[in-house]
């Protein structure tokens, strides 16, 4: 292909995505111990599978941060993202907790002193950088694909689409030309749905959230719109597949 003449891919997944339900609520354990001490130090792993949630690892923090305080966080973060499935439930899930005190040979190599300047033992790989594609500076691909997840969301959490559950992925490809997108040649979106909802009706529910966010005429060619390709997708989230802290972030 003529240079700056490409097709670019990206996917993202909703908050409820297993692996985000994890996310958001190692994140809510990490905030319950900021606000309580700024200086607290939290390397939190959450698991969450079927009506199950289970944090383990290390913290450095106030002990007014109680076992009940923690489960509390735990079911505030599912209820806000909006499981109230049989499989699972904010309110009817387990909630395991295993995090200890950090140990102190892993303390000394991770607290800043004299010159040292790293305080954090993690490292993460990243690409990219800042860009003109959108308004919010992102490319194309992945700016789009998470719009279409909020959208979604958005009617979700509103009422206006009470068919839809948490857990969803939407993956475009744009084609470039002379280093620009111009158009959607590919999008699939999974959502996760009712049972009494046909996969037809859930590809009319999901068509607006996507033909709204593009912008005019960059909607692909029908045969290239995916909805739910594998079929009915009734079970999800952490019910149909385990959940674990950091498999997404890149996402973010």
């Amino acid at each position: 292909m003529p240079k700056g003449s490409y097709l670019f891919t990206s996917e993202s997944v909703s908050e409820g995505h297993p692996d985000k339900v994890s996310d958001r609520v190692s994140d809510a354990v990490l905030d319950t111990y900021l606000t309580a001490d700024p200086m607290s130090r939290v390397a939190c792993e959450t698991l969450c599978t079927t009506n199950r949630v289970v944090l383990a690892g290390e913290i450095r923090g106030p002990e007014s941060v109680t076992r009940d305080d923690l489960e509390s966080v735990v079911r505030h973060a599912v209820k806000d993202i909006g499981y109230e499935q049989e499989g699972f439930h904010w309110e009817k899930a387990e909630v395991q907790i295993y995090l200890h005190r950090q140990s102190t040979d892993i303390a000394q190599g991770v607290d800043s002193s004299g010159n040292k300047d790293e305080g954090a033992g993690d490292q993460g790989i990243m690409f990219g950088y800042a860009c003109t594609e959108t308004d919010v500076l992102m490319p194309a691909p992945i700016h789009y694909s998470h719009a279409i997840l909020k959208s979604l969301a958005e009617a979700r959490h509103s009422g206006a689409e009470p068919g839809l559950g948490p857990d969803s992925k939407s993956q475009i490809t744009l084609r470039y030309e002379n280093g620009k997108p111009v158009a959607a040649t590919s999008v699939v979106v999974s959502t996760q749905h009712s049972g009494d909802l046909s996969q037809e009706e859930v590809r009319e529910i999901v068509r607006p959230h996507v033909t709204n966010v593009l912008p005019d005429g960059w909607m692909c060619d029908e045969s290239e719109f995916y909805v739910n390709p594998t079929g009915n997708f009734v079970i999800g989230g952490p019910d149909g597949d385990a959940g674990l802290t950091g498999r997404k972030i890149i996402v973010d």
